[in-house]
């Protein structure tokens, strides 16, 4: 049964039709994944999908009662709101309750002698206890740790966009909803976020809707996909490797459909270059089929990107990082890293947000001095840094004017030069969007427009700052494509595993303070600290042959003894100071350097609880079985 039905819709953004005479419909618990070419709706489509965004056209019908939330690619909150206040959002009173109640703490915090605000507080505190609504308020302020947001009072304003986007994403997960609509929900979290978000959507009961250009996450996470292409929607069960397999079965039907419309055209064609005549009703209506056919427009295939731009040559001295220290306030981010980059490299940096990736990227590139330590550069190092934020784009410029800023042609791999306007097309800007306005562009197909103005500069040395961040999955492909036949060197920061595993062949990992070398692909890295993570199972005892006369006696080891005996003071040491270092982390909301540093020491310290009660576990479950074994003996 459909919990929501979509019948006839259509959408014109300013000269562009997005889509037409578009139907869906959503069942109970569907997991659907939207993809599709940046600019040709997604965004706007689930928009509307949400009842956030009028159709021109058509009807959007939901069950009675359906909840909705939807989590926005760009999103924005009221102005003045704590991360609380953000999370809470909504008219629910239970909601209403939870935002009155942290708002009188706030309040309260800032005039404790206040008797009014002692009774309110206190009036407050009795309506969550006969709601029991502290475990939500527990479970919000879990989520926005889990995802690094630690200064529950610190306005939203005051945060960087990444944050506010993790802040959006807690509020969708943490309300009731039927139906989840995510765009982009893996955008500025690290890989460890990423698993730990797909396991929080296969617990959600209800159904899902979401766009994502993480191609691991979409094949693990959705069962039926949706693609938007040239302003109709296509649907495939199915994760996204079926999808893969499906739409190839689909275009190869398309391209038979077409060759067949073709070879009858040309026969038509020649009947009538023969010199037939409209003598009858028969003959007429042979003529009439001939020019349907030649009005007939082909099924449309989806545009491509082509990224075909040269490089200049790279000589032997390419960039040496020596003993190189980079830090801030009083934090170090690189400690002492040196590195000789070599011809053809493609690295891949990882590490968890705030580690210091983008910093050592910009370290590579000159746009930092580090405080000691030295970088030095062969004099053939024609080097581009791809932004996470696209900060030299002006929105008023035109696109052909921005891309001509570069230059007026542009040499490729094979030695031939075509224009500017050449180049847009390949990158699917035709001609008729070219002299638009950066600024009506949509996010996606700025970071395209991006992409090639850096490839335009005919690079020897590409960085690139989370590359993944709004691109559509067909440029990403062609992207890991160009990548792969890059004659120079590739260093990228990423959290798309797919992306990484396709186009890095050895890792920069950020991991305790330091930076480690890793040769492998991400998938292989992260496996393996999944592996380190996990604490080690008590291995079981061997198998006993049942002809032995005497089987040994269960007992713990000298060292096991030793560690019995201490590990409940180990358990609450470590529960102890997960709690002193919350405490702390609301202490310092407004001391953003300060906040991190809590904020890692919070990880680490929970990651020593959880060890340390697992082995609690093992061991406690070790001893009842010697004294259940002592138990028989005596009996």
């Amino acid at each position: 049964m459909n919990i929501l039905t979509a019948e006839g819709l259509a959408k014109t953004y300013g000269e562009k039709r997005l889509f037409e005479n578009l139907s869906l419909g959503i069942g109970e618990g569907e997991r659907l994944g939207l993809v599709g070419l940046n600019g040709t709706g997604k965004s706007t489509l689930l928009k509307v999908l949400a009842r956030l965004v009028e159709a021109d056209a058509g009807t959007v019908t939901t069950r009675q009662g359906l909840r909705i939330q939807y989590l926005a690619q760009n999103p924005s909150f009221p102005a003045g709101a704590t991360v609380l206040e953000a999370v809470f959002a909504g008219e629910s009173p239970v909601f209403l309750l939870v935002r009155d109640y942290e708002q009188a703490l706030y309040d309260l915090e800032s005039n404790p002698a206040d008797e009014r605000l002692q009774r309110r507080l206190a009036d407050l505190q009795l309506q969550m206890d006969a709601q029991q609504l502290w475990a939500i308020e527990a479970q919000a302020k879990s989520i926005l740790t889990r995802l690094g947001i630690t200064g529950f009072a610190e306005p939203v304003e005051r945060l960087s966009g990444g944050q506010r986007k993790r802040i959006a994403l807690a509020q969708a997960l943490i309300q009731p909803a039927d139906l989840l609509i995510l765009d982009e929900p893996t955008n500025h979290i690290d890989s460890a976020t990423v698993a730990w978000l797909e396991e929080q959507l296969a617990r959600f009961s209800g159904a899902l809707l979401l766009v994502t250009h993480d191609r691991y996450f979409l094949d693990r996470v959705v069962t039926r996909i949706l693609e938007l292409d040239d302003r109709r929607l296509y649907s495939y069960d199915g994760n996204y490797e079926q999808f893969l397999e499906l739409k190839a079965e689909r275009e190869a039907t398309e391209s038979v459909r077409e060759d067949r419309r073709q070879n009858l055209l040309r026969r038509e064609l020649a009947w009538l270059r023969r010199g037939a005549k409209a003598r009858s009703t028969k003959q007429k209506a042979r003529i009439d089929r001939v020019h349907g056919l030649m009005e007939q427009e082909p099924e449309a295939a989806g545009g491509k990107v082509e990224i075909g731009v040269a490089s200049h040559r790279l000589g032997r001295e390419i960039i040496e990082l020596r003993n190189v220290t980079k830090g801030f306030e009083g934090r170090v981010l690189v400690d002492q890293f040196s590195y000789t980059f070599r011809q053809r490299d493609r690295i891949g940096v990882v590490g968890p947000n705030g580690s210091g990736k983008s910093t050592l990227l910009k370290l590579i590139a000159g746009r930092l001095v580090p405080d000691s330590g030295e970088v030095t550069r062969g004099q053939t190092v024609r080097l581009v840094y791809y932004d996470q934020e696209n900060e030299e784009m002006d929105g008023a410029q035109r696109v052909i004017e921005y891309i001509k800023d570069i230059a007026e042609v542009v040499q490729t791999p094979d030695g031939a030069t075509i224009t500017a306007s050449q180049m847009l097309e390949r990158f699917l800007f035709p001609p008729k969007v070219q002299w638009t306005e950066i600024g009506k562009l949509s996010g996606g197909e700025r970071r395209r427009l991006y992409l090639l103005r850096k490839l335009m500069e005919e690079p020897n040395v590409l960085l690139l700052d989370e590359p993944t961040n709004d691109l559509d999955i067909e440029t990403l492909s062609n992207l890991e494509e160009y990548l792969e036949q890059f004659p120079g060197v590739v260093v990228t920061v990423s959290h798309d595993r797919y992306f990484l595993d396709r186009v890095a062949e050895h890792l920069f990992c950020f991991e305790g303070g330091g930076i480690r070398r890793y040769v492998g692909s991400c998938s292989e890295y992260l496996a393996e600290e999944a592996r380190v993570v996990a604490a080690p199972p008590v291995s079981a005892p061997a198998a006993v042959s049942v002809e032995r006369t005497r089987q040994p006696q269960l007992k713990l080891s000298f060292k096991e003894q030793r560690e019995w005996e201490t590990i409940e003071e180990r358990v609450a040491t470590a529960e102890a100071e997960v709690a002193r270092l919350a405490r702390a982390m609301e202490n310092a909301a407004s001391d953003f350097v300060r906040l991190q540093e809590l904020a890692e020491q919070h990880q680490r310290a929970e990651a020593e609880l959880s060890q340390a009660m697992d082995r609690w576990a093992e061991l406690a479950e070790k001893v009842e079985a010697i004294e259940a074994e002592r138990a028989g003996r005596q009996g």
